[in-house]
């Protein structure tokens, strides 16, 4: 199956839409600098993170962006599979939110491969986001309740074809 352009203009909006909030962020704050939205529920702080979700792997950046290499290849492989349009769906937001943050690792600084992801939505201090995470992780959620509720996102494997057994000659 040929990916749909509706598949690459949801991931781009997710691309476009990530980016966009991070480079505001980037010129309407400063580093740690707070504003809150909802009390201390919700507020915008501009962070750099080095590692994945609660700054795991911080140490290790450049792993980091191989695994982000792979995911982004593995969602954009497995799509091609997509069992129909919410499925595709569910893999276009996790692409888009794989590639945002992909993009922050390979070109943002301290060098590229290396890149600090721009975070800036405080969940009331429990951790910093930004809107790719909330694409990955929003596809993740809606992946899995997908297949507890209609089954697998992935069409089936296409069964081989049976070889027919010529019948064996007794002596």
């Amino acid at each position: 199956m040929t990916l749909r352009p509706a598949f690459w203009l949801v991931a781009a909006g997710v691309v476009v839409a990530d980016q966009a909030t991070k480079q505001w962020t980037l010129s309407a704050l400063e580093e740690g600098e707070r504003v809150p939205v909802i009390g201390d529920l919700l507020s915008i702080q501009l962070v750099f993170n080095s590692g994945a979700a609660f700054s795991v792997g911080d140490e290790r950046t450049w792993i980091l962006t191989i695994v982000a290499l792979v995911l982004t290849a593995g969602i954009a492989w497995y799509a091609r599979r997509a069992n129909g349009r919410i499925p595709l769906l569910i893999f276009a937001l996790g692409l888009g939110g794989a590639i945002g943050n992909l993009i922050d690792r390979l070109f943002r600084q301290p060098s590229f491969g290396e890149g600090h992801v721009v975070d800036m939505i405080n969940y009331a201090d429990f951790f910093v986001g930004n809107v790719a995470d909330i694409a990955i992780v929003g596809a993740a959620a809606w992946g899995v309740l997908y297949a507890m509720t209609r089954g697998s996102l992935l069409k089936p494997d296409p069964a081989p074809e049976a070889v027919a057994e010529e019948p064996s000659e007794s002596a």
